[in-house]
């Protein structure tokens, strides 16, 4: 089939790549526009519009898809270029109605769950947040609801004690590109239609805010562990310092056998640094200090001279 390919991020090159190399033609790339990062702030192309680049693909980079504008550029472009399927990867941008019938077979969305559970746009993090044991990915039919349509396939993936939003993410984004293919695959021949999603066990998942990443030490040290293995790498976790500063946490380690420090007490040992929450105490792991770089906690104590009452967190 001739696609479409529409996605911005790392975790969608997986399946731009898988694409290029199945018996589909990439025809297009729709991204988001060039986006300011870096310390300078300087302008830079989606990490998927670099691979099409690369790949000598045509790519297409409008504000938004709401506008007539933009919406009118992709319909034509679906049109001159005889579009007969449009998959999506964490594109970053919604899909107006009127869009979502050009393709001769629509767009089929790779959702990093399994649907209905954890419908929106940080499933990964939800998923680690609420302690879930497994996860997986989907593939479905855009429709006007939020990850609502129809679903064609699905793959289960576990979760890990240790996996940070970042790791179950990578996992994620490979084999849901070998889903994503096989899915195209069988539209194309023909035996695959899609079933409506269950009605019950629908629970969403918004993006993850940077105040949703703020550490609350009065939570219990599971939650805690979560909440920050959930945030990492992004938007990141943190508390803050008693000058009202952030400081950055890496995942932490629950430490059963503490549990005589109160929620954000910190204790420094000669190798460690715990902290009290509503429950044990956990062990701090990487940190970033104000204005610098991430290092051990261990090293950060050791340069910053704590106080021995110091309590993180106290504002929250």
């Amino acid at each position: 089939m001739r696609l479409l390919f529409a996605g911005t991020p790392t975790p969608a090159l997986a399946s731009l790549d898988a694409l290029i190399d199945s018996r589909h033609d990439v025809v297009a790339v729709l991204t988001r526009p060039d986006a300011r990062s870096g310390r300078g702030r300087t302008l830079a192309p989606s990490p998927v519009k670099a691979r099409a680049l690369e790949a000598g693909i045509p790519v297409l980079t409008p504000t938004s898809l709401r506008d007539e504008a933009g919406a009118a550029q992709v319909a034509g472009l679906v049109a001159e270029l005889e579009v007969e399927a449009a998959p999506v990867v964490a594109y970053g941008g919604l899909v107006p109605p009127a869009l979502l019938a050009a393709p001769t077979h629509g767009w089929v969305n790779l959702h990093f769950s399994v649907l209905p559970a954890w419908r929106g746009a940080a499933p990964v993090q939800h998923a680690i947040m609420a302690g879930d044991e497994v996860t997986g990915a989907s593939t479905f039919r855009l429709e006007a609801g939020l990850d609502t349509g129809p679903v064609y396939g699905t793959l289960t993936e576990t979760i890990r004690p240790r996996d940070t939003a970042g790791d179950l993410l990578d996992r994620l984004a490979v084999a849901g590109a070998t889903l994503l293919v096989r899915t195209l695959d069988a539209i194309e021949d023909g035996i695959l239609s899609p079933a409506e999603q269950p009605r019950d066990g629908v629970s969403h998942a918004p993006k993850v805010e940077v105040e949703d990443a703020r550490v609350r030490w009065t939570f219990p040290a599971h939650v805690v562990d979560r909440r920050i293995r959930g945030c990492t790498p992004a938007p990141g976790a943190w508390t803050t310092l008693p000058d009202g500063s952030r400081l950055g946490l890496g995942p932490v380690t629950p430490a059963p056998d503490v549990d005589d420090l109160a929620p954000g007490r910190v204790r420094v040992g000669k190798r460690d640094v715990l902290v009290g929450t509503g429950g044990h105490a956990v062990r701090l792991g990487d940190v970033t200090p104000p204005g610098k770089r991430p290092m051990a906690a261990a090293d950060w104590a050791r340069g910053a001279r704590l106080a021995d009452d110091l309590v993180l967190g106290a504002d929250a």
